[in-house]
C-alpha cells in the first residue's frame, strides 16, 4: 500500500519457472473441463443430425466425428499430463501446488460464510454507482460499483492501534516526534518476525491472485483475503486503516493504488493490481502485483512488463551506502524508453512496526528524498507506471481510489526489502523464488 510522498522524507513478484508452471496448469486444467463441455454438446448435436441423414451419410458423419473424438481425447489427454507435471513441480507449501478442486473449494466456503455481505441486494443496486460520485467527471471508462459494509476481524488476531478509530497514533506520534525522519535500524530478532509476517503476506496475495478471473468481483476478492486472513490468524493492515473500509486493494486499469473493493465483475482483458498487506507480532508486510486477466492488448502488455522491469531494475541500487534518491532515475529512464511515465504522488516507504514510516523511496528522478542504505533497513519500493506520457492523477470523490488524469491504464509490482550486509533480501518473495534478485520478466506467470 503506497504512502503519498512527504517534504519530510526519513515516511505477480516474482514467481519460480514452477509456480508459473502450476498456474498454468490450472488454466489448462479449466479449459480441459471446458473442452469435455463441448464434446457433450457436440455428440449430442451430431446424433440429432444423424437421426435425419440417410446410411451413406450417417457412416461418413461417424468416421468424421471419431477422428474429431480421438483428436481431442488425444488433446485432453496432453493437457492433463501437462497439468500434473506442472503441479508436482511447484514448490512444496506453496499456494500454487494445492489442488485446483481443493483450492475452489475453500474459496466457495469462505464465500458462503461472508455473504451476508451481499445477500438480499439486488443485481442493478450492487452494479449501481454510488451517489456521492454524482457530478464527477471520470478520466477513464472505469466505473465503481456498491461498496458492501465493512467487517470486523475476529478476536483471535493481533489488532493494530487504528482498528477501531481508524487513525494511528504510533504513526502520527512517530512523524511529529524528535524521532521523526529516523530510519529504523532492524535488529535480527525483529528481522525474523518481519520474514514471517512476509511470508504470510505472500500467501494470502497468492490466494488472492489464484481466486481471481473474469467474473469475480472485487469484493468477493476482499472477502477471500478477509478469511485467509482469520485463518493465519493475521490482521489485514488496510482494514480501517485511516478509515479504508476493506482488507486489500483492488485496482484496475487506469486506477494508480488503493481502488476500493466493490461489487464490479473483473472484465475480460482487464489489468488488476492486488495490494495485500498484513499484520501480526506488532509488524506489517507489504506486496503487490498486477495480473492480466484474459487476453490483454500489447499496450497493456507493455505497460506490465515495464512496470515489472522498472521494480527489478530497481532493486540493483539495493546495497548498504547507496542514496535512496538514486532508485528514482532508474526507474524513470527504464519507464521512458517503453513509452510510459512514473507517478510522483505515491511512493515507496519504510514498513514494519509501523504501516508506513521512514525512509520515503520516490520512484522519479531528481527527488530529494533523504537517507542512505544501512544493513537493517526495511523499506518497499512500489513504481507506479503510467501508459503514455501523464504522470498526474486524480482522486476519487470515495477519497483513496487514484486514478490517471488521461485516463489511460497503470500498472505497479511492490516488495518489500532488508538491506543485508552486501546487498538485500527480498521478504516477500514467493515460495521457492530467488531472495536475492528478482527473476527476468515471463509473461505467463502474470495470466489469469
Amino acid at each position: 500500500m503506497a504512502e503519498p510522498e512527504t517534504e519530510t522524507a526519513p515516511p505477480k513478484a516474482p514467481a519460480t519457472e514452477a509456480e508459473a508452471a502450476a498456474a498454468e496448469a490450472e488454466q489448462q486444467g479449466e479449459a480441459a473441463a471446458k473442452d469435455d463441455k463441448k464434446d457433450a454438446a457436440g455428440e449430442n448435436e451430431n446424433d440429432a443430425d444423424n437421426d435425419d441423414e440417410d446410411g451413406e451419410n450417417n457412416e461418413e458423419g461417424a468416421e468424421g466425428d471419431g477422428e474429431k473424438k480421438k483428436k481431442k481425447k488425444k488433446k485432453k489427454k496432453k493437457k492433463k499430463k501437462a497439468g500434473a507435471a506442472a503441479k508436482s513441480a511447484a514448490p512444496e507449501g506453496s499456494i500454487w501446488a494445492m489442488d485446483t478442486e481443493e483450492f475452489r473449494k475453500m474459496c466457495d466456503v469462505w464465500l458462503e460464510e461472508t455473504k451476508d455481505q451481499v445477500e438480499g441486494i439486488p443485481e442493478e443496486k450492487k452494479l449501481a454507482v454510488p451517489n456521492f460520485f454524482t457530478g464527477y467527471s471520470f478520466s477513464g471508462p472505469l466505473r465503481p460499483a456498491l461498496i458492501t459494509k465493512q467487517m470486523k476481524a475476529a478476536e483471535n488476531v493481533p489488532l493494530p492501534d487504528y482498528h477501531e478509530t481508524g487513525i494511528s497514533k504510533m504513526e502520527t506520534a512517530f512523524k511529529t516526534g524528535p524521532e521523526a525522519g529516523m530510519i529504523p535500524v532492524v535488529e535480527a530478532e525483529d528481522a525474523e518476525k518481519m520474514r514471517e509476517v512476509c511470508k504470510i503476506g505472500r500467501e494470502v496475495l497468492d490466494i488472492a491472485a489464484r481466486f481471481m478471473r473474469a467474473g469475480v468481483t472485487g469484493d468477493e476478492i476482499d472477502r477471500v483475503v478477509y478469511k485467509a486472513c482469520m485463518a493465519r490468524g493475521v490482521y489485514p493492515s488496510p482494514l480501517n486503516y485511516f478509515h479504508f473500509k476493506k482488507s486489500v486493494c483492488v485496482s484496475p486499469n487506469e486506477v494508480i493504488c488503493h481502488g476500493i473493493p466493490d461489487c464490479r465483475p473483473i472484465q475480460e482483458g482487464d489489468i488488476v493490481n492486488l495490494d495485500i498487506s498484513v499484520y501480526k507480532d506488532e509488524h506489517h508486510a507489504d506486496l503487490n502485483e498486477t495480473y492480466f486477466i484474459g487476453k490483454c492488448d500489447e499496450e497493456s502488455v507493455n505497460l506490465v512488463r515495464t512496470s515489472y522491469e522498472c521494480l527489478r531494475l530497481a532493486t540493483e541500487l539495493i546495497r548498504p551506502g547507496n542514496l535512496y534518491r538514486e532508485i528514482g532515475a532508474v526507474i524513470s529512464k527504464h519507464a521512458a524508453q517503453n513509452g510510459c511515465t512514473v507517478v510522483r504522488k505515491y511512493c515507496g516507504h519504510g514498513v514494519g512496526r509501523l504501516f508506513h514510516g521512514p525512509p520515503n523511496v520516490p520512484h522519479y528522478a531528481k527527488n530529494k528524498a533523504r537517507g542512505i542504505m544501512r544493513p537493517g533497513h526495511i523499506f518497499t519500493i512500489e513504481p507506479m507506471i503510467n501508459q503514455g506520457g501523464n504522470w498526474g492523477d486524480l482522486l476519487w470523490p470515495d477519497d483513496w481510489t487514484a486514478t490517471t488524469k488521461d485516463g489511460k491504464r497503470s500498472s505497479q509490482f511492490e516488495h518489500t526489502f532488508l538491506v543485508t550486509e552486501d546487498g538485500f533480501e527480498i521478504l516477500t518473495a514467493r515460495a521457492g523464488a530467488p531472495r536475492d534478485r528478482m527473476p527476468e520478466w515471463n509473461e505467463a506467470i502474470w495470466k489469469r
